[in-house]
């Protein structure tokens, strides 16, 4: 090939190398400029294009750093091998992400929903100002693989303070999100461990232990949670619990239930409860409900907990803390993975529970929630003839359950037939041989809902049902 005819703009603010290498590139992508094929010299292109030839050999140059030419000695450059790229347009229409997902419904009311109207804006950005403004350079350094001592003494005493946790500095590991606390719970339990899950359950963290390798089986529930008979014969020794307040059921396990799972996990060394204390702050009636690490007195509760659901979702940080003999297991294998929470996060988040802004806006976000969760209650009255209203009184969502025969994919097109979007109690059950042996269970979160769209939402429920 003597010349290559390229579309060059000198006019335009793309520098001309840069066109002759895109130029080039696509030609090559799209497959018109195939394997072998000889490029002109950079002095034939240039007397062709009338440019300079270093303009001609920096675009030759990017070519053949990305591999798109390769060079050879006395005879110039060649069109290398190069793969054409998979196209992914239909794959993403297929799969479109919670965002798109939601669009297409007037009301929705996801479980997972957070009132981010009422975030602190003022209080964070003020805080941030105040800790970027001192130049401090060791905020740009990598940091302790556990988190900054000064964050975990602060997550401490609150945990202490707020859900009874009895721990030190020392024991807390912080990370990004939970999904990497879990990851790291990996390096640290022994790889032959069966872990039993409740049974519906989160499934994204059953989903994170099974592709981990870990064999994980399947537990049923009752009025106090967990089935320990069914836990003492599944050959299980670790087994993932939420007692304050299960999800997706609302369960809160019993006192007499949490002491028989920490007489299940005493009995063997290498046993262990994973407590995920999601949303244990948000409880409107009587007091919270105590921790069980708070009440376990043998080093067997790994308790794992989070900013994201009382502050806001992009605050990837989640804390968990270890009992001594694992503590001991981290330090041998867990330190040699880095922080996944830069220092700046770490140090504003300090200074935002350190100040009392937190628990501020904890104060003001459970009036809110409140206020959302008697509405809908409310607003449920002319359901109770034929739904039983489980799972209120925390958290963030409750459970209409049916005493009429009805599927909950029913109801939940005919809610979708009115634009409103719920969630059935099926979706988070894994591996249900038998549906038609449970009631028809759905989902109806509220946190995220401006009150006035609870009240129109659920009227439209209502017309949807034919209540």
């Amino acid at each position: 090939m003597n010349e290559l005819t390229i579309p060059v703009d000198l006019n335009s603010k793309i520098h001309i190398y840069e066109q002759i290498y895109t130029y080039i590139r696509n030609e090559i992508l799209e497959g018109r400029l195939t394997q072998g094929e000889r490029l002109p010299s950079s002095r034939a292109l240039a007397e062709h294009l009338q440019i300079s030839r270093s303009t001609i050999n920096l675009a030759y140059e990017q070519l053949l750093a990305e591999g798109y030419i390769e060079a050879v000695a006395c005879k110039g450059y060649f069109i290398s091998r190069v793969e054409k790229p998979l196209r992914l347009e239909r794959v993403k229409e297929e799969r479109k992400d919670d965002t798109e997902a939601e669009t297409g419904y007037q009301y929705h009311f996801t479980p997972n929903g957070i009132d981010m109207k009422e975030f602190p804006y003022r209080t964070w950005r003020r805080i941030t100002k105040e800790i970027l403004i001192d130049d401090s350079k060791e905020l740009f350094s990598l940091g302790m693989p556990q988190g900054d001592k000064e964050l975990r003494e602060t997550i401490a005493k609150y945990l202490f303070a707020a859900r009874g946790v009895a721990c030190t500095p020392g024991q807390i590991i912080v990370g990004a999100g939970n999904d990497y606390l879990l990851i790291l719970l990996q390096l640290l339990l022994n790889k032959n461990s069966v872990i039993a899950f409740e049974n519906p359950t989160y499934t994204k963290a059953y989903r994170i232990m099974e592709s981990l390798g870990f064999d994980v089986r399947l537990m049923g529930m009752d009025e106090n949670g967990i089935r320990v008979s069914e836990l003492e014969h599944s050959g299980a020794n670790v087994a993932y619990v939420m007692p304050s307040h299960q999800f997706p059921t609302g369960i809160v396990t019993s006192v007499g239930r949490r002491n028989e799972l920490l007489k299940w996990a005493a009995q063997k060394e290498d046993r262990y409860l994973i407590e995920d204390d999601y949303d244990s702050e948000f409880r409107y009636r009587g007091k919270p409900i105590p921790s069980l690490q708070g009440m376990d007195h043998n080093g067997k509760v790994i308790y794992i907990g989070t900013f994201s659901k009382a502050i806001a979702p992009a605050i990837r940080v989640s804390y968990m803390v270890l009992p001594e003999k694992l503590m001991s297991e981290y330090e041998k294998k867990g330190c040699l993975v880095s922080s996944t929470v830069s220092r700046i996060d770490q140090k504003i988040l300090n200074e935002f529970i350190r100040c009392g802004a937190f628990e501020r806006h904890l104060n003001r976000m459970r009036k809110i929630y409140k206020g959302k969760h008697d509405v809908l209650l409310e607003s449920l009255k002319g359901f109770r003839s034929k739904f039983k209203i489980l799972g209120d009184h925390a958290g963030s969502h409750i459970l209409p359950q049916a005493k009429y025969q009805v599927t909950e994919q029913w109801l939940s097109r005919k809610a979708g037939e009115k634009g409103i979007k719920i969630y059935c109690l099926s979706d988070y059950v894994i591996q249900e041989e038998n549906t038609s042996m449970r009631p028809a269970t759905v989902i109806i979160g509220y946190a995220g809902m401006e009150i006035e769209d609870i009240e129109k939402g659920i009227a439209a429920l209502k017309a949807a049902w034919e209540i």
